[in-house]
């Protein structure tokens, strides 16, 4: 499970820089600058939630519970749904999409996962073996 996590974040980690070099250089060229923040929100929290992921995986070598595993679950859920629907929802803005904005509902599903994740960390560090 922590090699998973741990090649996860790696990726995740990447990502993650790839867009943020993306949004502070070329998506000034295709988007208003509140549609550049919401996108670098996405990947402010991808990046926090990354480094959670590696937490996760680290500690599940000294913890190793089913709460840690859900931590790292909902860190890679909650980078999915909420910086990736800040993702499309920037990508619609630049390519003037119409009638797809209803997409942002998913955005605080994100959250939730990352709230959770969290919850979970804590759990599982608490947790008595």
């Amino acid at each position: 499970m922590h090699k998973t996590y741990l090649s996860a974040g790696a990726i995740l980690g990447a990502i993650a820089v790839a867009l943020g070099a993306f949004g502070a250089h070329g998506l000034k060229k295709l988007v208003p600058s509140e549609t550049v923040t919401t996108f670098q929100t996405g990947v402010q929290y991808q990046v926090y939630h990354t480094i959670a992921l590696f937490i996760a995986a680290i500690l599940f070598e000294k913890f190793p519970n089913k709460w840690v595993k859900l931590a790292g679950a909902a860190f890679i859920t909650g980078i999915i749904l909420f910086s990736g629907s800040l993702y499309l929802l920037t990508a619609l803005k630049a390519t003037e999409t119409v009638g797809l904005e209803g997409l942002g509902v998913i955005t605080p599903f994100g959250g939730v996962a990352f709230i959770a994740g969290w919850l979970f960390l804590f759990c599982g560090v608490v947790k008595k073996n």
